[in-house]
Formats: C-alpha cells, sequence, structure tokens
C-alpha cells in the first residue's frame, strides 16, 4: 500500500544559514523559496544533536509555521548559536504546492558553517552556508 503513494523530489526550495552582520557572531537560520510559485503551509522543523565531549547531545526540537513563502523569497526560520555549529542541524521542511505536498530534509553537518564554505546566498544576498 504504501508503495503506492507518490513522493515528489523537491527542487528549488533551499535553507541556509546566514551571517546577518559581516564580522559579527550573529547567524540566522533562512528557507529560500526560488521556485516560481509560491508554497503554502510551510512546516519547519528543526533540532541539532552530536557528541561533545564523547556525550550524546541533542537541542531542543522546535516547529515552526508559515502560512507561505512567496516565490523568489525568502523567511527567517530562527536565530542559530554559533556553540550548535559542532553540531549536525536539522531542518526537516514540509510545505504544499498544486494540492501536493512535499517534503525535505537539510542537514548542515558539524563544523560546516565556517567562513571559507561562505557563498553569497540567492535572494537573500548576504554570506552564508546553503544547501538545496
Amino acid at each position: 500500500m504504501i508503495k503506492d503513494i507518490t513522493f515528489p523530489e523537491v527542487e528549488s526550495i533551499a535553507v541556509a544559514i546566514v551571517q546577518d552582520i559581516e564580522g559579527l557572531d550573529e547567524y540566522d537560520v533562512y528557507l529560500i523559496n526560488l521556485k516560481s510559485e509560491d508554497i503554502k503551509n510551510v512546516m519547519v522543523v528543526s533540532t541539532g544533536y552530536g557528541l561533545v565531549n564523547d556525550q550524546q547531545i541533542k537541542t531542543s526540537t522546535l516547529r515552526h509555521f508559515f502560512d507561505e513563502v512567496k516565490q523568489q523569497d525568502f523567511i527567517k526560520i530562527e536565530p542559530i548559536q554559533k556553540e550548535v555549529f559542532g553540531l549536525s542541524n536539522e531542518y526537516w521542511i514540509s510545505f504544499s504546492l498544486n494540492n501536493q505536498l512535499y517534503d525535505k530534509q537539510f542537514i548542515f553537518l558539524p563544523e560546516t558553517v565556517v567562513e571559507s564554505n561562505f557563498v553569497t546566498i540567492p535572494v537573500v544576498g548576504k554570506k552564508g552556508v546553503l544547501i538545496k
């Protein structure tokens, strides 16, 4: 029965961790809609996890809901502290488009949010790390 359910591939959606002001340790997580259509009923579930000093650590799980993210636009999901960059930071995104439900998991692996990995984030126009 589950084999009959189709899971469409998510394209043109990205998540970025952005340094809001260059030189300061203040970061925010953004959802970016690179599609030519608005996405609706957007649910984001975020959590961090990993090993620190040989101990398993898990952050709180946060849930965010947005009615809509316009085409070629972005929305701030949450601020993120630099101290959790040593963990895997997971963002599970679900949304509807044309009466179809989509979902995708985005994971920033430990120590990947570093200046050497920064690029200019499309639509946002600031430096950060992007996952598509």
